[in-house]
C-alpha cells in the first residue's frame, strides 16, 4: 500500500527529491513544510504536491506514514528522534547527526519502534562505489588493505552561495561548519563499498588563512577554524583507510566531488576529476566511460532557481552503465538524478523498505558507521592528531522489522 510522505525543508536540495518521491509508484502522496512559508508554498506549488503543513509538528501530528527531513546538517538527530517517536518513518539527509549521544539516541529510537530509519548517502551509489563493490564480490582486489575516499567540495564554488541562501544575514556563523562532521561523502564511499569499520582515528586539522570571516572562530557558531582535515583510520579489517575533507582546494569541485581510491594485494582502483583507472599486476584498463554520468542541466528547473550554478551539476545528472538501472520504477524514466546518478536509488531504497519491511542499505547502523568516525576525526584535530578509538554500535539486528501502523509503540527487541 502507498505510503504518504512529508518533505521537511523546502531549500535548494529538497526539491530534488520530492519530485522523485511524488513520481515513485509506492508513494500516495508528498506535502512539505519549512520554517519559512514562502518556500514551501513555492515547491509545492512548482512540483504539483499535495499540500503543505504549517510546521514540523504540524506535520507530526498529521497522518503522513514518513518524513523527509533537509533542514540545516547540525539540526537533524533531535528532528530524526522526535519524529520517529511520533510513529513516522525517516529519510534524512546526510549527516546522520553531530555527536555520539545523538546517534545513540536515533538507533534506541529505530530499535524500539521498529521503523524504518534510512540515511540518503549519496556515495553510497557513486559510480566508483558501485564499481568497488562489485570488484570486490569477484574477487578482483584480493584483500584490501588501503583505501582513500576525498570529498574536495572548494567554498568558491557554489558554497558561499548556498550558506547564504540556507543562513540568512549571518550566514558566516555556519558556513564555518567544521569539515569532518560532514564526512559521510567520503567515508560513506569507502565503507560504502568495504564490509569493514573504522576503529581509530588520527587526524591533522588545517586552519583556514583567507580572513573573510569564515572559518573564523570569532564568527563561527561551532568555534571552527578549520577549513580542511586530513584523517587517518584504522579499520576493523586490519587495514587503512584515508579521508580528505576539503573546503579550500584547487580542484573542480564541480567535475567531480567525491574520488576514491582502493589498494587490493590483487588489483586496485583510482580516480582522478575526469578519469578512473582499474589497475592489476597485468596492467591499467581505463574505465572512466563505465563510470561516466550524463551531466545535463535543465536550465529551465524551477527545482535549480537557487542553486549556485557551480552546484547544478551535482543535482541534476544521468546514471551510469554501471548502475543497475533496471530495479528503478518506469516513472522515473527521463527524470534528471543527481549526485552522480544516486537520488534516484535512495529515493527508490527508502520506499522500498518502508513499504516492503526491511532494512534500508544506508540503515541507522550503517549510518552510524559513515557519521561517528567523523565525529571522533574532529575531536582528534582539536587535541593535536591524538589518536583516538572510535565506538562501534555494531551490525543491524538481523530481527528488526517495521512494525504495522496500529503496534508502532510496542518496542521492537533487536
Amino acid at each position: 500500500m502507498p505510503i504518504s510522505l512529508g518533505i521537511v525543508g523546502a531549500g535548494q536540495f529538497s526539491g530534488q527529491f520530492s519530485r522523485l518521491f511524488k513520481l515513485h509508484p509506492g508513494v500516495s502522496e508528498v506535502r512539505v513544510t519549512d520554517l519559512l512559508p514562502g518556500r514551501a508554498e513555492e515547491l509545492n506549488r512548482s512540483q504539483g504536491l499535495d499540500g503543505t503543513f504549517a510546521d514540523f509538528d504540524a506535520m507530526l501530528a498529521s497522518d503522513v506514514d514518513a518524513v523527509a527531513i533537509f533542514t540545516q546538517r547540525w539540526t537533524h538527530g533531535p528532528l530524526v528522534v522526535a519524529a520517529l517517536r511520533a510513529g513516522k518513518h525517516v529519510y534524512s539527509a546526510v549527516p546522520m547527526a553531530i555527536s555520539q549521544a545523538e546517534i545513540a539516541a536515533i538507533i534506541d529510537a529505530v530499535r524500539e519502534t521498529g521503523l524504518t530509519y534510512m540515511m540518503g548517502e549519496t556515495s553510497y551509489y557513486n559510480p566508483a562505489t558501485v564499481y568497488a563493490r562489485q570488484q570486490l564480490a569477484k574477487g578482483a582486489f584480493g584483500r584490501v588493505f588501503y583505501a582513500e575516499g576525498d570529498y574536495v567540495h572548494d567554498m568558491d564554488l557554489g558554497f558561499y552561495a548556498a550558506y547564504e541562501y540556507s543562513g540568512g544575514p549571518e550566514w558566516k556563523q555556519t558556513a564555518s561548519y567544521p569539515p569532518m562532521l560532514y564526512p559521510t561523502h567520503s567515508i560513506g564511499g569507502v565503507l560504502g563499498a568495504l564490509p569493514t569499520h573504522a576503529v581509530s582515528v588520527s587526524c591533522i586539522g588545517v586552519k583556514d588563512d583567507r580572513t573573510d570571516g569564515v572559518f573564523d572562530r570569532a564568527v563561527s557558531m561551532f568555534d571552527n577554524d578549520f577549513s580542511n582535515a586530513t584523517a587517518l583510520f584504522e579499520l576493523a579489517s586490519g587495514g587503512a583507510m584515508r579521508i580528505n575533507e576539503m573546503r579550500r582546494v584547487g580542484y573542480p569541485s564541480h567535475i567531480r566531488e567525491s574520488r576514491f581510491r582502493f589498494f587490493g594485494t590483487e588489483g586496485s582502483f583510482e580516480q582522478l576529476a575526469t578519469v578512473s583507472v582499474w589497475q592489476n599486476k597485468e596492467g591499467v584498463e581505463d574505465v572512466s566511460a563505465l563510470l561516466a554520468t550524463d551531466a545535463t542541466i535543465a536550465e529551465d528547473d524551477r527545482a535549480l532557481a537557487h542553486v549556485a550554478p557551480e552546484l547544478r551539476s551535482s543535482f541534476v545528472s544521468g546514471r551510469a552503465a554501471v548502475h543497475d538501472n533496471a530495479r528503478l520504477p518506469d516513472s522515473f524514466l527521463g527524470t534528471p538524478d543527481g549526485h552522480e546518478g544516486s537520488h534516484q536509488f535512495l529515493a527508490d531504497d527508502f520506499v522500498t523498505a518502508v513499504n516492503n519491511r526491511v532494512l534500508p542499505p544506508v540503515n541507522a547502523w550503517v549510518a552510524a558507521r559513515f557519521t561517528l568516525p567523523g565525529i571522533i576525526a574532529h575531536q582528534s584535530a582539536l587535541s593535536n592528531g591524538e589518536r583516538l578509538a572510535i565506538p562501534d554500535f555494531g551490525d543491524a539486528p538481523v530481527s528488526l522489522t517495521a512494525r504495522p501502523a496500529q503496534d508502532r509503540n510496542v518496542p521492537v527487541s533487536g
